[in-house]
Order: C-alpha cells, then structure tokens, then sequence
C-alpha cells in the first residue's frame, strides 16, 4: 500500500486574512520587510513565493503597494510643511537648524525612492519636442552604398595617416 507522499518542509502560515493584513500595510506605505519582522508574520521570501503561486495575491500586493507609495508621498509633503509649523508654535519661534537639514534629507530620500519605484508617476519627465516650424525628424533609412563608400574613405585615411 502506498501512502500518500508528505510534503517536505514547515507548513504555510498563508491565510486570507494574513493577506489582507500585508496588503494593508503595505497600502499605509510600511516596508514589506518591515512587516515580516513581526512575529505572526511570514518571512519576505515566503510572501514573494505565494506571489509566484497566486496571481491574484501578486495583482493585491502591486495595488498595495502603490497605494502605499502615495501614503509616502503625502507623509513626506506633511514632514515637509506641517512638521516645522508644529514645532515653530510649540518652542516659540525657534527650529534648531540641524532638525531642517534632517526633514529636508528625509524628504528627498523619499522622494528619490518613489522616482526609482514608480518612475511614471514619481519621476522627473523629460520631454523632448520640435516646434511647429521645425519638428524633430527622425531618418531611419540608411542607404548601403553610402555607408559602404564612407567605410572604404574613412580605411583609406586611416591607412594614409599610419604611414
């Protein structure tokens, strides 16, 4: 009698409402790798392996994600403008200059991060553009026999000037 072939390993600690969890998180701009620290959690790896089996898991994690990039947005735009007035009113006018210099660094790391992880939406664009008397042409036609002739030409100097 064969018994049924035991899988090798620990057991998935995949449940829907784990899921649900991570994708929240994730949507409140945690760290994926934050969020596995935590006890009751998976490990990354084991959340990027469900990934590989379920599509809709993976679709759930990009949506999430992307949100959670906007709540990055929105808390270094906060960092930046309501942190300092905040602090302004409580000390009385005053803001140790070494505490800018640190929500400003903050700021633009986060900044620079979302420009890497969402370039469409986060990055600087680039828009390269004719006028309406003088459009950018682009000539992709290459016409052999000249390009052969400037070859020989170009050998033919090389061999001049070598001598």
């Amino acid at each position: 009698m064969n018994s049924p072939k035991k899988k090798i390993g620990r057991p998935s600690k995949y449940t829907p409402e784990l899921a649900a969890e991570i994708c929240e998180r994730l949507s409140n701009g945690e760290p994926l790798r934050q969020i596995c620290r935590d006890d009751h959690m998976p490990s990354w790896v084991a959340v990027y392996q469900w990934m590989d089996r379920s599509e809709e898991l993976s679709l759930a994690i990009a949506h999430a994600r992307e949100a959670g990039q906007d709540a990055m947005a929105e808390r270094a735009f906060a960092e930046m403008y309501d942190e300092p007035e905040r602090i302004l009113s409580e000390s009385g006018g005053r803001i140790d200059p070494g505490y800018v210099q640190l929500v400003k660094a903050r700021a633009e790391i986060t900044l620079k991060m979302l420009a890497k992880w969402n370039p469409k939406r986060y990055g600087d664009r680039i828009a390269v553009a004719g006028d309406a008397e003088s459009p950018i042409k682009i000539e992709a036609e290459v016409k052999a026999d000249k390009l052969l002739e400037a070859l020989i030409t170009n050998a033919e100097l090389r061999k001049t000037a070598g001598e």
